[in-house]
């Protein structure tokens, strides 16, 4: 019999038995399914690694357990089976918690990749680590009681900082958009207030995760997420996974020097990327000509772009070529399939898209220019939420997922 296996299976007792063969394969299917949404048979065959005759047997099985449903559907023009988690785990979800500078946004969604409820809320300037998670935790119970959920169906809870988090201690670490989480270790504080499995990580690296899970690039290895805001981060997908480096400090392109003789930023350095192209800059650059109000927004930005006023126009030109350069340099080292600009300007579309695309062919090499798209994100403000919730699902590939039972922690 081809059981369809590739590569090792973690050996405990009996593991050579069919049976316990049968009983991996099947956790490898349904981890696919949580971490991934609906899939056909043929692309669960690729993503495991297990012969078609063997994702049919334990699809099979699992439909006829009510583990999963199937539909019919199609699949480059030929007929297919849908594949979705359903039975006892569908009434599951994830939340998916981004935390901002000045926003809050949770999202739950099901294992199946939908979402049954969202909500954004303004936070204060300047707010504390306690205010905010307490504010998450109000809105998260606002949220179940919407869904029809109580808090034993959330699997966990995804969280986005927009800022650099140390793998080592788990401290917020210097340069943090939010000052005042500087030095704080976030996830005991977010377990003992949510009651909840919470797994934290950067906010550009979830935006990044959640375009391969979420977006159009599933079959994408390496891709290139740039969040465009008050502060400029990026997240990175290499060989197909976020990439973290040694310390889960990565993708701080913000403060990249892109002008010899440029501001000083608050990094300590001068003439960071930051100090060129975050929108805090940008803002604060028409405040000094009149154009806006001191205490005017992103949407203010992004009006005066799509007015034609010359004044924002110029802003945006200049930071889009310098997110550009900076872009080409990374282009050269990582040579991605894909880049991603994300954040607040994304919806201004090609009239930023252009000038970054100038910027990469002008500091990146011409083959690989060329074979980089440079893309505004489709997913909009919900992307860091809905990366969120992908960490939770890839959490799933640690679970046992068994026809007739509920998730259980190894």
């Amino acid at each position: 019999m081809d059981d369809g296996v590739v590569g090792s299976v973690d050996r405990g007792p009996g593991a050579g038995s069919q049976r316990a063969l049968r009983t991996a394969n099947t956790r490898r299917v349904l981890s696919a399914l949580a971490e991934n949404g609906p899939m056909t048979q043929a692309a669960l065959s690729r993503v495991t690694g297990l012969s078609t005759a063997t994702i049919s047997n334990i699809v099979a099985s699992l439909r006829d357990e009510g583990s999963v449903l199937t539909s019919p559907t199609t699949a480059s023009g030929r007929r297919a089976v849908l594949v979705e988690l359903g039975g006892p785990s569908s009434g599951k979800v994830a939340a998916g918690i981004d935390i901002g500078r000045r926003h809050l946004r949770i999202i739950l969604a099901t294992l199946s990749r939908d979402v049954v409820a969202e909500e954004a809320v303004s936070l204060p300037p300047r707010h504390s680590a306690e205010e905010s998670i307490a504010r998450a935790d109000q809105l998260l119970s606002v949220l179940l009681r919407r869904a029809g959920r109580r808090r034993q169906d959330v699997v966990g809870c995804g969280v986005g900082i927009p800022g650099p988090i140390d793998a080592r201690t788990g401290e917020i670490a210097h340069g943090i958009i939010l000052p005042t989480w500087v030095g704080f270790r976030p996830v005991d504080r977010l377990r003992a207030a949510l009651g909840l499995p919470v797994f934290l990580d950067n906010d550009a690296n979830l935006g990044a995760l959640a375009e391969v899970t979420w977006g159009p690039y599933v079959d994408v290895d390496h891709l290139l997420f740039l969040k465009v805001a008050s502060g400029i981060g990026s997240g990175l997908i290499l060989s197909g996974q976020v990439y973290r480096g040694a310390m889960g400090i990565t993708g701080e392109i913000g403060h990249i020097p892109v002008s010899e003789h440029g501001q000083v930023c608050r990094c300590g350095n001068r003439g960071c990327l930051e100090t060129v192209a975050s929108t805090a800059v940008m803002l604060e650059a028409l405040a000094r000509t009149g154009v806006v109000e001191p205490e005017a927004g992103v949407g203010r930005l992004v009006e005066l772009v799509d007015s034609g006023n010359p004044a924002a126009g110029r802003v945006l030109e200049d930071a889009g070529l310098a997110l550009g350069q900076v872009l080409g340099t990374m282009a050269n080292m990582l040579n991605p399939s894909v880049a991603v600009i994300g954040g607040p300007l994304a919806p201004l579309g090609e009239t930023l898209l252009a000038p970054v695309r100038r910027g990469l062919r002008r500091y990146a090499s011409p083959t690989v220019s060329v074979a980089t798209e440079v893309v505004a994100t489709s997913l909009g403000e919900r992307a860091e939420a809905l990366g969120a919730c992908s960490l939770v699902f890839q959490q799933a590939q640690e679970e046992t997922w068994l026809p007739g039972s509920s998730l259980i922690s190894l």
